[in-house]
């Protein structure tokens, strides 16, 4: 595994207030992950800086501020991986990933590129082939994970005078989850850029300590999700946890909800949702008291609206600040559109960087309103243009196709990334639905896992969506756009280990309750892949 290290230091004219920067070579190396050391050979190419975001955030600057990218790669990834994986603990001395002196952090912009700069957009993945779907990074002296990045990409920045204390001595684990929607092998840099404050720099003596809150509503665990479905909620809008029933309720984590231990100031906040996600909501309560804190509004850019990850995250304003006694309860939510399409395996998190102590300052949530603004990071970012569901010339409408196989009692195979009876996935060579009578028997196998849950990446999903479902892939399309009568979705199947997407299990029945209809669906994991089968009367 190895890294780069490009530094930037600004140095102030306080009378100007002008900065200038000095850029140092990039140098590159191996560190461990795993238990095994692994260096980066010459044809994965060095790591880069990726492009700047349009509109990124504007840095808070301090004299003697370094501005540091960091890389860790380039990591292999397969053939439609969707693990989640970690580089588990890497100790001081075995990874260069943060400052190797004492500091402060002020700024955390995440991004992932391909190893070799030619592809994507400079080097930047389109999101419709090669996605974070989430990043975590932790374990560095404090409780709660520090930071966390997913496809919308948001920058951490914090207001003036706080920073993130840069220990040293402390590990560093990544948790991370890269999707390939494609059956091919890449290499990838996971990256971040952060501002550094070391303590040898007079403006290290001015910086008040922040620390992360991680507040989850499907609580702090390895795989925190939950379904959002057509039919849930009320009005189009689905709120997790406060609407949740029957199942799902064992999905409500204990993180959702957050008592101050003692006095403590909040900073800011952005939440991460998943595509389909409106907002997430921070609130507080003290005795019979509860106000809404801050809303973290989802601005699509994506032209069909909350279907995809062409989103950024409203965060917090730079003077948004709010005083928090002890005792004080916070508690956290968020709402899903399930008005256009089911969202299976969402995520609602808000990281809250907060101050503890009195001296921060900030408003009385009780007295007084907070400010709402919506401060996004950075705007729409170009890998996210692939937003499919044009017409396709030639597309296959397994409606109109003739009866295929009689399937009831056999199985269907999943096999290279072709659902093997029904695909329909090329036009060209399109397979004709096969059938089964009402209320018989269904069966989906994938035998494009081994059984062995650590080298099981291909994991696949039957999903139903609305016909024809035979448009172009995108990260807008297909989508899980069944008739909530018909909501059908089999879970990734394969193997892996404990809190990962896999469901655990190869094979998966069909509900033998759908009335007689041609039924579309689709792979999560690899939209391109689609089928179709059809239930006739019994």
């Amino acid at each position: 595994m190895g890294y780069c290290v490009i530094n930037v230091i600004y140095e102030r004219d306080e009378n100007k207030d002008m900065s200038r920067r000095t850029t140092f070579a990039a140098i590159a190396t191996a560190a461990a992950l795993l238990a095994v050391p692994a260096a980066a050979s010459a044809a994965d190419g060095p790591c880069y800086s990726p492009p700047t975001k349009p509109k990124v955030i504007s840095h808070v600057k301090y004299g003697g501020m370094q501005s540091i990218l960091y890389c860790m790669g380039p990591i292999t990834i397969r053939p439609g991986q969707n693990t989640n994986d970690y580089t588990f603990n890497q100790h001081p001395g075995s990874h260069n990933l943060l400052p190797n002196t004492p500091g402060w952090i002020t700024r955390f912009d995440p991004d992932l590129i391909y190893a070799d700069k030619t592809k994507g957009n400079h080097g930047v993945p389109s999101v419709d082939v090669l996605h974070l779907h989430h990043a975590v990074w932790l374990g560095m002296g404090e409780n709660d994970p520090r930071w966390a990045a997913g496809e919308e990409k948001t920058v951490v920045q914090l207001p003036q005078g706080y920073g993130y204390r840069n220990d040293p001595t402390r590990s560093l684990t990544v948790n991370y989850m890269i999707h390939n929607l494609f059956p091919t092998t890449e290499k990838v840099y996971l990256t971040w850029r952060v501002d550094f404050i070391p303590d040898t720099s007079p403006a290290a003596a001015t910086i008040k300590r922040a620390q992360t809150l991680w507040l989850d509503v499907a609580g702090i665990k390895q795989y925190p999700v939950f379904d959002a479905l057509r039919g849930m909620g009320s009005g189009g809008k689905y709120t997790f946890p406060n609407q949740t029933t029957g199942s799902e309720t064992a999905k409500i984590g204990s993180r959702h909800q957050y008592t101050a231990p003692a006095n403590m100031t909040l900073l800011e906040t952005a939440g991460h949702l998943h595509p389909g996600g409106l907002s997430t909501t921070l609130k507080a309560t003290r005795g019979s008291l509860t106000k809404t804190l801050f809303t973290s509004k989802a601005h699509y850019y994506e032209p069909a609206g909350a279907v995809s990850w062409d989103v950024a995250m409203g965060g917090t304003s730079l003077g948004w600040k709010v005083k928090l006694k002890a005792g004080d309860k916070l508690n956290v939510s968020t709402t899903y559109d399930v008005s256009k399409a089911s969202w299976y395996e969402s995520m609602g998190i808000m990281p809250v960087a907060v101050y503890f102590g009195d001296s921060a300052g900030g408003t009385d949530w009780t007295k007084k309103s907070l400010s709402q603004t919506q401060l996004l990071t950075h705007s729409h970012l170009a890998e996210n243009n692939g937003h499919g569901g044009k017409s396709v010339p030639g597309a296959v409408n397994p409606a109109l196709l003739p009866n295929g196989i009689a399937s009831d009692g056999t199985i269907i195979p999943i096999s290279d990334f072709i659902y093997s009876l029904g695909d329909f996935s090329n036009s060209g060579n399109a397979l004709n639905p096969p059938t089964v009578k009402q209320g018989g028997n269904l069966t989906f196998r994938s035998d494009d896992v081994t059984g062995n849950p650590y080298t099981d990446y291909a994991l696949h999903t039957i999903t139903s969506c609305k016909n024809p479902c035979n448009k172009s892939t995108g990260i807008a399309y297909p989508r899980a756009d069944a008739d909530p009568s018909v909501l059908f979705d089999s879970g990734e199947l394969g193997s892996g280990p404990e809190g990962t997407a896999a469901s655990g299990r190869r094979t998966w029945e069909v509900p033998n309750t759908l009335p007689p209809a041609t039924y579309s669906y689709f792979c999560r994991v690899h939209p391109y892949m689609r089928g179709s089968f059809r239930v006739l009367p019994n």
